[in-house]
């Protein structure tokens, strides 16, 4: 009988054991995803990072367009249909070498 009580709780932890498993492995799975979720790269706690450099990004696109705002004004300025007298005399005396030491040429932005 002794054997046959041992046998019993021997089978009654196995199968506890067995019972036990999918929920275990399911709550590992679960803990991995959360923290992924909270650190991993794209997680909770990388978003101020994402948000500083959405800052930095924005002031540098900024200073971008500002230029490209500049040197459109400056194409439109030499357009071959309507060139700017002001501006071709500028670029070309400049180039040329043609200005004199008593003259001042502001650039134009």
């Amino acid at each position: 009988m002794d054997n046959a009580g041992v046998s019993k709780r021997g089978r009654s932890t196995i199968e506890l054991i067995r019972a036990a498993a999918g929920p275990a492995v399911a709550l590992l799975v679960i803990g991995n995803f959360a923290g992924y979720a909270i650190a991993g790269p794209n997680g909770l706690l990388a978003l101020g990072d994402y948000r500083r450099q959405i800052a930095a990004k924005s002031a540098a696109l900024a200073k971008l367009e500002a230029q490209r705002t500049a040197l459109q004004h400056k194409v439109s300025l030499l357009d071959s249909r309507h060139v700017d007298p002001d501006m071709a005399d500028e670029l070309v005396r400049r180039e040329m070498g043609l200005t004199r030491p008593d003259e001042v040429i502001i650039p134009t932005p």
